[in-house]
């Protein structure tokens, strides 16, 4: 019998931890590595407040560029737009020797719901 995405997304969630917003919202500014695996287009329309983009598709691919991730015991939220690709790329990242990966309940859809802060792109400017 074949897997199911679903399937997959529910397995990746037995082996990872999984916060609510309210966890999620301590780790804002606390030097906590954010990482939204939305795609650009996603992350355009609004983010958690510190994140950096790297969608799920290059994740583990861009990774190791970011300075910010060489200590693989610090803490790194993953989120998406409602937990399924945070939860498989949470997987991979514990894979990659990351000890502290988090992934948002929810994803952003909840966070949104939530009124939790948010962060939007500044429009380019071509002046």
């Amino acid at each position: 019998m074949a897997l199911t995405p679903h399937d997959l997304i529910m397995e990746a969630k037995s082996q990872i931890q999984e916060i609510a917003s309210q966890e999620a919202l301590g780790l804002l500014g606390n030097g906590t590595l954010i990482i939204d695996v939305r795609e650009y287009e996603e992350f355009a329309l609004g983010h958690l407040p510190g994140a950096i983009n790297i969608p799920r598709g290059v994740l583990e691919f861009m990774i190791g560029n970011l300075p910010q991730a060489a200590n693989k015991q610090a803490t790194v939220l993953l989120y998406c737009k409602s937990s399924g690709r945070s939860a498989l790329s949470a997987v991979q990242l514990q894979r990659l020797g990351y000890i502290d990966v988090r992934s948002l309940a929810g994803g952003f859809e909840r966070w949104a719901a939530e009124s939790r802060p948010i962060e939007k792109p500044a429009p380019a400017s071509f002046e």
